[in-house]
């Protein structure tokens, strides 16, 4: 056996230990999906450089090693985690510490019997739409989503009823310890937002220290007729971290989604974002900001379905890579047969500030279609040396021109993100970064 099964063999042997502690969990119908999930997992593999899909991302260093799924709870107070909150930010919010809800960190100001915030280790045996939309979208096709599935315990759930305006945005806060032994934490969160509904969720990944670990987690997110869902995915965790995330959305008949990604910490960081339009005239607008450097790898795998005829969809990705990171962006845009006056765009664009930092790059467009409108395309480059030469000529440092130019780059990835405080927030780490 490779050194890749003895480890996948390992989460296998130590599910048992999983399930022992669970007592009269065990029984129930949770735990059929968690049984169905390690048998599947049984006969996956972790993926390597001769898979196109992973072509350029060496997980190696998440594979080698073994990181402990039974990871121990941590209590923090609301002064630990202040650092974590976006200043003059009022929302609601959902705090998860080494993967465990904390009730006591959390607050809902949503009005009662409306929409539901909660985490779904609580929900899934009381709440039936939730059992039955779990993995219905997020399917164990691969090795990290059956892990996940397998030792499922806890993550935010989210129901937004039909018609609902939710005022204040959903702030879910995972922080992860990362002190002693390699931990594995894998958050599995679930949104459903009915028709008519409108909501605006931040998925926030965060560390207290500079430890290792895996945070593995799944979103799955249906977003039912006119429903308006904006979702934004802050990930800064260590830059010592692993992080793999995969985001599912299924759009059904005139709804709209849009997210925005930015990602600033781990030493691996991968996102598999995939969105289906299951009905006509759906929206789905896809924005992201990549901040590496040092060894730091970042990698973003996104599909667009076009299942169905009238969607539009807009992607534009950004990266800024330093050191000696890497980057990979493989964005794929699927125009099936039938899904005619298609409307798709799709974009990324680099700035390398080193000799040593390289991205792969692959925008791709697969159009079955006759009657549409589809571009893509993909920069790499270096800051613009007759911008830089202006800002010096006016008696701009070399720090300060470099921040400016900089700035304009990402600009419009962070002003596509409605919430003046992270907008703010992502303003002063750029600041913080380059005009030291």
């Amino acid at each position: 056996m490779n050194q890749n099964t003895d480890i996948k063999n390992l989460y296998i042997e130590n599910f048992k230990n999983f399930e022992a502690k669970l007592n009269g969990g065990r029984n129930s119908q949770v735990h059929k999906i968690r049984q169905d999930a390690i048998n599947k997992l049984n006969g996956l593999e972790f993926p390597i450089t001769k898979w196109e899909e992973w072509k350029y991302t060496n997980i190696n260093p998440i594979t080698s090693s073994y990181f402990n799924p039974d990871v121990k709870k941590k209590l923090l107070n609301k002064d630990e985690i202040a650092k974590f909150l976006f200043e003059d930010f009022n929302c609601n919010l959902l705090v998860f510490v080494n993967g465990y809800y904390s009730k006591e960190l959390s607050r809902q100001n949503c009005k009662e019997n409306s929409v539901i915030l909660s985490n779904i280790a609580s929900v899934l045996n009381e709440k039936k739409e939730a059992f039955d939309l779990l993995g219905r979208l997020a399917v164990n096709n691969n090795i990290f989503t059956a892990l996940n599935t397998a030792y499922l315990n806890d993550g935010a759930f989210i129901h937004i009823p039909k018609n609902l305006i939710v005022d204040e945005p959903i702030h879910l806060l995972f922080i992860a310890d990362g002190e002693g032994e390699k931990s594995l934490i894998q958050p599995r969160n679930l949104v459903i937002a009915e028709p008519f509904s409108k909501s605006t969720i931040v998925e926030h990944y965060v560390s207290l220290n500079e430890g290792v670990y895996f945070n593995n987690s799944v979103t799955e997110i249906l977003v039912q007729e006119n429903a308006y869902v904006d979702h934004i995915k802050l990930q800064e965790e260590s830059k010592k971290a692993f992080h793999i995330g995969r985001m599912e959305v299924a759009q059904e008949k005139s709804s709209n989604f849009s997210s925005h990604l930015i990602s600033l910490g781990a030493e691996i960081a991968r996102n598999d974002f995939n969105t289906v339009f299951h009905d006509s005239h759906c929206e789905s607008m896809l924005n992201g900001l990549f901040l590496i450097d040092g060894n730091q790898l970042f990698d973003a795998h996104t599909l667009i379905d076009h299942a169905k005829p009238y969607c539009n969809s807009h992607e534009h990705y950004k990266g800024i890579l330093d050191g000696k990171s890497r980057g990979v962006f493989n964005g794929k845009v699927i125009v099936r047969r039938d899904a005619q006056k298609t409307n798709a765009f799709q974009e990324n664009n680099n700035i390398i500030l080193s000799q040593e930092a390289l991205i792969n790059t692959k925008p791709q467009l697969e159009i079955f279609a006759d009657d549409v409108k589809c571009s893509h395309g993909a920069t790499i480059g270096r800051l613009d040396e007759e911008a830089m030469f202006y800002l010096k000529s006016r008696g701009i440092g070399t720090e300060a021109a470099t921040a400016i130019l900089i700035h304009a780059f990402a600009s419009d990835v962070i002003k596509s993100i409605k919430i003046n405080a992270i907008r703010n927030y992502l303003e002063d780490i750029l600041d913080k970064k380059f005009n030291q």
